[in-house]
């Protein structure tokens, strides 16, 4: 299972880099952006029942936790932002699946949130795992709210439409790529661990994520 997580990471952040970088709606944006789809629920999916059984077994808890929190956080990011295309312009998706994302975006949050705050006063660091299961919380109320909007307005158009999709995706990649250049860096040779080198690439995700929620924002109308 180890290795089938490994192999999908890989995959999910060669295809992401390029369904990132490449025209949005082109050909070869779709195609790389299925991959990603695919490549990164296997590779989330797997992590966190990998993760969650560590729990289990007592193994490092509090980060296995922090694991748990952020594969399911980047399983939900995914699946609904692919939902988001996928669906006719306009057109209210299904009331049972919108809720129970909603649902799950608002249990992740309150769940991630609440372990956070306890280990800010429960464990010695105060920041770690503390500072991200709060960001990954805070990430995961906001796109509940995103959710509640979308069944509030039965749908969207245009420019919120591809946001939605664009920063979901987006962020799901930062997740992945975070998780293996800064959260393993052990795996890289010696010479290659400095931080501002292995932060290269997130940065960059990042600045994909505001150029393109840019473009999108004050570019041509969409449907």
């Amino acid at each position: 299972m180890t290795y089938v997580h490994v192999i999908a990471g890989l995959l999910a952040l060669c295809a992401g880099a390029v369904a990132l970088s490449t025209r949005k709606g082109g050909g070869l944006h779709r195609r790389y952006g299925r991959i990603f789809v695919y490549t990164m629920l296997v590779m989330a999916s797997m992590g966190a029942i990998i993760a969650a059984r560590h729990v289990v077994a007592g193994f490092q808890p509090k980060m296995q936790t922090l694991n748990v929190i952020a594969g399911v956080t980047t399983c939900y990011l995914v699946v609904t932002a692919l939902l988001t295309v996928r669906r006719p312009v306009g057109t209210e998706g299904s009331r049972w699946v919108d809720g129970t994302a909603l649902l799950v975006a608002l249990a992740v949050g309150i769940a991630s949130i609440a372990f956070g705050l306890r280990a800010m006063t429960a464990g010695k660091d105060p920041w770690f795992p503390a500072a991200p299961a709060l960001f990954f919380g805070s990430i995961a109320l906001l796109a509940a709210w995103g959710d509640f909007r979308m069944i509030r307005l039965r749908g969207l158009r245009g420019r919120r439409r591809i946001a939605r999709h664009l920063w979901r995706m987006s962020f799901a990649m930062f997740i992945a790529t975070a998780s293996f250049f800064l959260g393993q860096a052990k795996v890289f040779p010696e010479a290659l661990r400095v931080f501002p080198l292995l932060a290269v690439p997130v940065v960059l995700v990042l600045a994909a994520l505001a150029y393109w929620s840019v473009r999108v924002s004050f570019g041509k109308p969409t449907p």
